[in-house]
């Protein structure tokens, strides 16, 4: 997400119960963890500021929010990061109004890996207009730009369809309408009805993607365009955010009530 427009949906839809149960991958003995935020600080705290910064502003997809720092968009209550969109005028420092505000999360500078299982326990809502998502960015994006930096979304969905969520990845030469994704769909209920857990396992030669450790599809370099390159070979960081709006999306409409709130109950990082 947020580099570009959303991705081609190259697989057919995955149509499979969840599982209730929350599998702790440590457990398996594959993995070990090597990074977490619990969001276990007192309620109306901000996030760990050694863990995570802000993206500020309304530059980003077209979206129709504008990205803050403040309590009221992203803080810390029972046990969850809680991420909310607003509909309210603001005007950011820059000078630029927007009739809705948000907060858009990231790990870069403090937590950075290359390979490993990437995971995130989360209940999106669901609403016209509103894209969550949880993915990551080749911490190179500063110096070469995107997409040659890399971008891999764990997960994000659209609201207006809410039992589906997609997991993609982008590069030079296959980004945006051309990102290589997959969809997975719930058989029964919405995925704002519970918490979901998301993850992608990356190694040097795949990209395996899961909702509730259902594995649902996997990128390999073999499917990227002839001549382009696999840029999934460094370290990314980790981004959290709840867009309103955006090309992808469209406009809220008179459906979608506000406040709307993307509830993390953790994020864990592992190696093999």
């Amino acid at each position: 997400m947020k580099c570009r427009l959303m991705g081609a949906v190259l697989s057919v839809l995955a149509m499979v119960a969840v599982a209730p149960a929350w599998s702790d991958s440590a457990q398996r003995g594959e993995w070990a963890m090597v990074w977490s935020d619990e969001f276990s600080t007192p309620n109306g705290s901000a996030p760990d500021p050694a863990k995570w910064s802000f993206d500020i502003g309304s530059h980003w997809n077209n979206e129709l929010e504008y990205y803050t720092d403040r309590p009221r968009n992203a803080r810390i209550e029972n046990g969850n990061l809680v991420i909310t969109a607003l509909k309210e005028t603001y005007t950011g420092k820059d000078g630029v109004t927007r009739d809705y505000t948000s907060a858009r999360l990231r790990t870069k500078g403090k937590f950075e890996q290359t390979y490993g299982r990437f995971e995130a326990r989360i209940k999106i809502p669901s609403g016209q207009g509103l894209w969550p998502a949880f993915w990551l960015l080749g911490n190179d994006i500063s110096r070469v730009g995107s997409p040659a930096c890399g971008e891999i979304d764990v997960m994000e969905n659209v609201g207006k369809d809410p039992a589906l969520v997609r997991g993609t990845i982008h590069g030079p030469g296959y980004s945006g309408a051309h990102g290589i994704g997959s969809p997975f769909r719930l058989a029964d209920g919405r995925f704002a009805d519970d918490y979901h857990l998301f993850a992608v396992e990356w190694g040097p030669t795949a990209l395996r993607f899961y909702v509730d450790d259902i594995l649902y599809a996997t990128r390999t370099p073999a499917e990227i365009p002839a001549g382009t390159k696999w840029v999934f070979d460094h370290p990314f960081y980790i981004l959290l955010n709840l867009a309103v709006g955006g090309a992808w999306p469209g406009p809220p409409d008179n459906t979608t009530v506000f406040p709307k709130s993307m509830l993390v109950d953790y994020v864990r990082v592992y190696k093999k």
